[in-house]
């Protein structure tokens, strides 16, 4: 059973409260700011703030023990101006409609500003994920995406992974889409296993993208990767990879930090014995190279990268006075607050943020769904190179703003979504009239 909530006629007030929330809240701030920066037109400006329409679904599932249990999921579009809805279906126990509508709204302007030709969307599922057994995840998966029918698909909407989803869960989407339509169907989501029209490097597409833009931001700072510290707050997909791929360019990782709790290491963590010994532990608990060290802690170690690459809400108020480190660089979606952002900026720590900083996971997804559209695919080589191009020409053109405009980064990029996001709706007008 599904039920659709579509924005459409409802009152100004009834949609607040419908997606109220600390995420969606700020996220609606940062848009207005931005509009405001670019002069962007009130009437398209206001209409950027709702997202298209909004899903909130019954998942029943049959657990392993013959209980039935319901599970509530959700599926939000929030512009398809510019293409298909594009964006990741997450398991976490605190998945709320708010949170999805924030992050189905930051996936439009993450689109507009790399150029890409495709909208915002995002779902989820409250559960937590690591409570279901692979049987009781693949029902829940495979009912969530039948309830959810021709909302999905590869000319509609894209979903991806993330949080608590992976390339499996993806194959399960595909698999249920494709058997209710009668033949394969790979179009219909991206992270798929390579096997079955997945893209080379859409696994470590994300964290290597944190990485192309540290490193951009670290050359307008005159310093280099090789031999800057970083902090990598997170060391779930985005994490590890991030870390990976700034170790092998020759910085120094002085700490991460995952469900578990953190690690830390003035000399720099072993990245390659660490993910040995998370691949036989699945945590970094435990690991005795390097000192136990709390995520409070962790924020305010003194280094040249912060890399939060887990929850949203991470830098607030309360503890943005008392970070130590030279960039922020977003690799999770909305983990700094817009009241933070206010503090760091004018205590001149440079934020990239999630819009552009994690785009690297869009960017390959974008690249898998013309490959399997194509049925031609790409070397890893390729891949990772073009997205490069893209996520560091993106970084150049917010730069470029920021120092026509005299904004901060996050506003930049912000005012440079907006402006493309702008001139195609302009374009197309308003129907009816």
């Amino acid at each position: 059973m599904s039920t659709a909530t579509s924005t459409t006629g409802n009152a100004h007030a009834h949609q607040a409260d419908l997606f109220q929330g600390e995420m969606f809240d700020n996220t609606i701030k940062i848009l207005e700011t931005a509009g405001n920066a670019v002069g962007c037109d009130p009437n398209v400006l206001e209409r950027m703030k709702r997202p298209k329409k909004a899903v909130i679904i019954s998942v029943p599932v049959r657990m392993d023990d013959y209980r039935v249990k319901v599970f509530t999921g959700y599926r939000v579009q929030h512009s398809s101006t510019l293409g298909p809805y594009k964006g990741g279906i997450r398991y976490h126990q605190d998945v709320t409609l708010s949170e999805v509508a924030a992050l189905a709204t930051l996936m439009t302007f993450k689109c507009s500003l790399l150029n890409l030709p495709l909208g915002g969307g995002k779902g989820g599922i409250a559960v937590d994920p690591s409570k279901l057994s692979r049987t009781e995840k693949q029902n829940m998966t495979r009912r969530y995406t039948s309830e959810l029918g021709t909302l999905i698909g590869p000319d509609v909407d894209i979903p991806a992974p993330d949080m608590g989803t992976d390339a499996q869960t993806m194959a399960w989407i595909m698999d249920t889409y494709s058997q209710e339509l009668g033949f394969a169907q790979p179009g219909v989501v991206t992270g798929k296993p390579v096997e079955i029209g997945g893209s080379l490097g859409r696994a470590g597409a994300t964290g290597l993208g944190v990485v192309f833009i540290a490193e951009k931001a670290l050359e307008k700072l005159g310093m280099k990767m090789a031999g800057s510290t970083f902090v990598i707050q997170g060391f779930g997909n985005v994490g590890t990879h991030a870390a990976i791929n700034a170790f092998n360019r020759g910085a120094k990782i002085l700490a991460v930090s995952d469900v578990s709790g953190g690690l830390h290491n003035p000399n720099g963590l072993d990245i390659p014995d660490l993910l040995r010994y998370v691949a036989e532990n699945k945590v970094i608990k435990g690991y005795t190279k390097a000192e136990p060290i709390s995520n409070e802690e962790l924020l305010q170690l003194n280094c040249d990268v912060l890399a939060p690459c887990a929850m949203e809400n991470q830098i607030t108020e309360a503890n943005a006075a008392k970070i130590s480190c030279k960039v922020v660089v977003e690799g999770a979606n909305g983990p700094t607050n817009n009241a933070a952002t206010k503090i760091l900026h004018e205590r001149d720590i440079m934020i990239c943020p999630d819009i552009l900083a994690n785009g690297g996971g869009v960017i390959v997804s974008y690249f898998e769904w013309v490959q399997g559209i194509a049925h031609f695919f790409w070397s890893e080589e390729e891949v990772n190179n073009r997205m490069k191009g893209i996520i560091t020409n993106a970084f150049d053109k917010v730069w470029e703003l920021r120092t026509e405009k005299k904004l901060d980064m996050r506003t930049a990029a912000m005012g440079q979504s907006v402006r493309r996001l702008e001139r195609a709706m302009l374009l197309r007008g308003l129907y009816p009239r």
